[in-house]
């Protein structure tokens, strides 16, 4: 899973290299990611990410307890019910998407017509892209269930290429320019997330029937436990919105530099934390079914602490040396030195909290994982809305555009700690200490591994100018890997657990290679 997403993400930072090179920091690229808004704000209204979320522990407890064709009837129903709620979700959107993006994007019309009417016309060539995901998410749900995460994680993959073949190829192509990459997002999400899942569970022998049966006992479970998500705000899903939000009060490009900012922040989420909190879900809400809460516990604190140890030195690095990042992934073409030194203060601020947003999906699913929904919604609401009023606050103090990303930062570490002691109660106990043990391990490692951070990037300043960006790039990865080693080492020599872990990993696959 893990490999499967850091291709993901690689993907990702190749897509966001090639809309940076095309056209820089932009009115077009604003746009485009302003173009967002309405379908986040569907995926958000519908709860996208709680539905696989309560879907997968409810078809796993059927699954494992030999009711597979009771699992399958669930499945039927879901799908037919979201489909009807996202369709019809979708037509209003795609009607009223110009009204839309004056609420979600206020600093839109200020730039002029011709600026709304790009921005509208996007958001309805991206918007159908979001049945994709919901559907998908379903069908990705019940090969998570079965512990197939090969699949599920081509979905991202191929959504990323049909974005990078709509800059690459269709952007050149007349009647098209920056809206192939709307076309391309659109198409690759129903590849990704519809077209190849469908091929796989049709092999597994799903039965699928069109049915609104919603008395049924595990559907009734479903929109039970999706219910306090619908109704609650999530930190995770609604901060990119309102980032954009208030960026598009801002100068041009400062919408195109928060994003870039938060989807390199974004990169350690995906690979770690992410990854780790997929693929240890089914395996928690297996426990849960079986009774073995001694299991599920003893799963959930090795998982939150190999997260710590593994993205606590990632944020100092971001802290040490964001511009370098920046300048060796995207300062060519139309991407600036300018628009460097503006998207490396967004990632060093949103460096801060990057362990504390590796933490928060793995600490959501543990909630979902017991079919508890409500106490994390209720921490994530409180949370928003303090971020959120931190947020316009600052605009109108006219504080730095980087006070935001601190905000976002702050917020994400008081989220995942209240969740990480909320849960020791639902689970009946949990060594918290432990926890916070590796955290200031990791803490203390990252800060001996630091200086060859600093020295490293201090060393290849120049190279970029003198060589290209790619010898660069190569240059940055041989200090990253110098840092990464020495927070190894110092963690190995304090007597970390999770080397051992690592240490394991690395023995398994190299006996998995030779065999």
């Amino acid at each position: 899973m893990a490999a499967s997403l850091l291709l993901s993400r690689v993907l990702g930072m190749v897509r966001d290299m090639v809309i940076g090179a095309k056209f820089g920091q932009s009115d077009l690229t604003d746009a485009y990611f302003l173009s967002f808004q309405i379908p986040d704000l569907l995926f958000y209204l519908i709860a996208g990410g709680a539905l696989s979320a309560a879907f997968i522990p409810v078809f796993s407890e059927y699954l494992h307890t030999g009711r597979e064709e009771e699992a399958w009837h669930v499945f039927s129903v879901i799908v037919t019910l979201m489909s009807i709620i996202v369709g019809a979700f979708i037509v209003f959107s795609w009607i009223f998407a110009e009204p839309l993006v004056g609420i979600f994007a206020p600093g839109a019309a200020a730039r002029g017509p011709e600026f709304v009417d790009l921005v509208v016309h996007m958001s309805r060539i991206v918007v159908p892209a979001q049945y994709a995901f919901f559907i998908g998410g379903i069908m990705l749900g019940t090969l998570y269930a079965r512990q197939v995460f090969s699949v599920p994680g081509l979905a991202p993959n191929v959504y990323n290429l049909g974005i990078i073949f709509g800059a690459v190829v269709l952007a050149n192509v007349a009647g098209f320019g920056v809206l192939g990459m709307s076309w391309g997002a659109l198409v690759g999400a129903y590849i990704g997330n519809i077209v190849i899942p469908f091929a796989v569970i049709r092999r597994m022998g799903v039965t699928f029937k069109l049915s609104l049966d919603l008395r049924h006992e595990g559907v009734k479970k479903v929109l039970k436990l999706m219910l306090p998500v619908v109704l609650g705000l999530s930190l995770p899903g609604v901060f990119g919105m309102i980032l954009r939000s208030v960026s598009s009060l801002g100068e041009v490009g400062m919408t195109t530099a928060i994003e870039y900012g938060n989807r390199l922040m974004q990169a350690p989420l995906g690979v770690f934390g992410q990854a780790l909190a997929l693929a240890v879900f089914p395996a928690l809400a297996q426990f849960f079914a079986q009774g073995r809460m001694d299991l599920y516990r003893d799963q959930l604190e090795k998982t939150l602490r190999t997260v710590l140890f593994l993205t606590v030195p990632i944020s100092a690095f971001f802290l040490v040396a964001p511009e370098p990042v920046v300048q060796a992934l995207f300062e060519r073409g139309a991407f600036t030195a300018a628009d460097t030194a503006r998207t490396a203060a967004m990632l060093q601020m949103f460096g801060i909290g990057v362990f504390a947003w590796c933490l928060q999906p793995v600490l959501m699913r543990s909630y979902y994982a017991v079919q508890k929904t409500l106490t994390p919604i209720l921490f994530g609401t409180a949370t928003t809305l303090l971020f959120g009023g931190a947020v316009f606050a600052l605009h109108k103090l006219e504080s730095p555009p980087e006070s935001l990303a601190v905000a976002a930062s702050i917020a994400a570490i008081v989220l995942a700690t209240a969740l990480l002691f909320a849960i020791r109660r639902e689970i009946g106990g949990l060594n918290i200490r432990g926890v916070f043990q590796t955290l200031g391990k990791a803490l203390v490692a990252s800060a001996v591994a630091v200086p060859v951070a600093w020295f490293g990037s201090i060393a290849i300043a120049g190279l970029s100018d003198r060589f290209g960006n790619f010898l660069y790039l190569g240059a940055l990865t041989i200090v990253f890997l110098l840092f990464a080693w020495t927070y190894y080492f110092v963690a190995k020599l304090i007597k970390m657990p999770e080397t051992k872990y690592a240490e394991a990993a690395a023995r398994s696959n190299r006996n998995k290679s030779g065999e």
